[in-house]
């Protein structure tokens, strides 16, 4: 075979000549902003050792990430711990790998309800007959016939607000929209006036006054309002809110509030109300504060005007269990963790799956992206997703489950 001449060698080297480095960092720095979509920048971190050193010092990464939610701008650190990261990766790679894997997380398409118990509330009227927990009954009646809500104390002042807080199935979830039913005091079959009379004293008082009511009055609020945060120290981890520590933990003090929306009107009627966020929102930390301002509805037995609510949802796609949060000084940690045993702040109550008994959570992850609709709609590459990823074989995976 013939040897090529010099200027066959040189038309060689200048067709590998770096693009980047033809037209210099800023103008591909600026190329580099178009790329809206993560995969976008998987491809072009996979053309070559140099463009991924480019896509990683320039944290390109994390710039995308801020675009599809604002609220990572509260991350002041990064923590990673993966077995495939070798010691000698930069902080820069790992802050590329943790940024990416939240992006595609962030892209997930699976809405549910998020809350997995709740924290407390501002008040109380009865407790436990019409404590917080009612408002997670799917339906309208607990054990023995009781209607399911929760009510506030009474008070004299429409203008004093209340306040719920639930605590969401993992540390981050994008949040799209809130559901929620006010209270109608209206019995389902109502015992009539007769009946009442023959009762004994003992049975009434077990009624709720919130309840039966003339007219059927609905204990709505004005408005409501949502914001979004973290706890200051580990939340206890008990399941059920009790009579001592619900107010306690419903202290707004114990809080540090990432996002806040707009005020939303409520309708005065007992219907399951939506209230979509003007766009999908990050919650750092899972805890949700839902704020009603305003009440309408006063009950006759005291003049007091009351808010009560039957169910509350809280509707968002809960991100892996790989990402985590922890406060941090004046912010707040994004951790990286793939290995699902390793816990976060809040990760234990968010599933008594301790990852020896079942396959990975991360891979199973991975594995929805890689099999994902989206994946084969946008035409993304195997090679490059396995690139991003690590190395890893769905198919295998799915032999093992099986």
């Amino acid at each position: 075979m013939e040897e090529p001449g010099p200027e066959e060698e040189k038309e060689e080297e200048e067709a590998r000549f770096d693009f980047l480095e033809w037209i210099g960092p800023d103008t591909s720095a600026a190329v580099f902003t178009f790329l809206v979509h993560p995969a976008d920048l998987a491809r072009a971190s996979a053309v070559s050792r140099s463009w991924r050193r480019f896509v990683v010092r320039n944290g390109f990464s994390k710039i995308q990430c801020l675009r599809l939610c604002p609220e990572a701008s509260n991350f002041t650190r990064i923590i990673t711990k993966q077995a495939i990261a070798s010691a000698s990766e930069s902080d820069a790679e790992h802050q590329h790998r943790a940024y990416m894997h939240l992006s595609y997380a962030l892209l997930l398409d699976d809405p549910q309800d998020c809350i997995i118990r709740c924290i407390g509330a501002s008040t109380t009227d009865n407790f436990p007959e019409e404590t917080i927990q009612n408002t997670l009954v799917p339906t309208d009646w607990v054990a023995m016939m009781r209607p399911s809500y929760w009510s506030s104390a009474g008070h004299f002042d429409p203008a004093v607000p209340e306040c719920l807080f639930y605590r969401l199935r993992s540390d981050l979830c994008l949040v799209q929209q809130i559901n929620i039913q006010p209270f109608r005091g209206q019995p389902t079959h109502p015992p009539s006036f007769f009946l009442l009379l023959l009762l004994n004293t003992s049975i009434t008082c077990l009624l709720h006054p919130a309840f039966f009511q003339y007219g059927d009055p609905i204990y709505s609020a004005k408005y409501v309002r949502f914001q979004m945060g973290y706890p200051k120290t580990p939340l206890p981890s008990q399941l059920l809110v009790s009579h001592d520590n619900e107010g306690q933990l419903a202290a707004d003090d114990n809080y540090i509030w990432t996002y806040t929306s707009p005020q939303f009107p409520m309708l005065q009627e007992s219907v399951l109300q939506s209230f979509k966020l003007p766009r999908a929102v990050l919650c750092i930390g899972g805890v949700v504060k839902i704020e009603f301002l305003g009440r309408v509805q006063k009950q006759e037995m005291d003049d007091l005007y009351y808010i009560c609510i039957s169910h509350v949802q809280i509707v968002g796609i809960p991100l892996p269990r790989e990402l985590g949060v922890d406060p941090y000084k004046n912010g707040v940690v994004l951790k990286y963790y793939p290995d699902t045993r390793r816990s976060g702040v809040c990760h234990g109550e968010s599933s008594g799956d301790d990852g020896r008994n079942s396959p990975s959570k991360w891979r199973n992850f991975t594995t929805r992206i890689l099999h994902s609709s989206s994946a084969r709609r946008l035409g993304w590459n195997q090679a490059i997703l396995n690139r991003l990823f690590g190395a890893h074989d769905a198919s295998e995976e799915e032999e093992e489950e099986t």
